[in-house]
């Protein structure tokens, strides 16, 4: 089963939103990165067609990244976590 979830990259609060298998560790290796969230500078960056298409597929957000798709509106409004 595939997630879509935060990876932290450096050493301050900065994340990509990947597609990973839900067996891998957090830091683990992604299937695609489809995304970027700076909480900090509150920037966020989605790849939208890539979300889709793993959404169409059966990939669950996790709550976080549930949160942020909800909060860009639009066609992730009607998603489930």
């Amino acid at each position: 089963m595939v997630k879509l979830r935060l990876k932290r990259c450096g050493r301050k609060q900065v994340y990509r939103i990947v597609a990973i298998d839900v067996r891998s560790r957090r830091e683990g290796r992604d299937l695609r990165k489809v995304g970027f969230y700076d909480p900090i500078n509150n920037q966020t960056y989605l790849n939208i067609p890539a979300i889709l298409y793993f959404l169409e597929k059966g990939a669950q957000p996790t709550g976080t990244v549930y949160d942020i798709l909800k909060k860009a509106g639009g066609c992730f409004s009607r998603i489930s976590s």
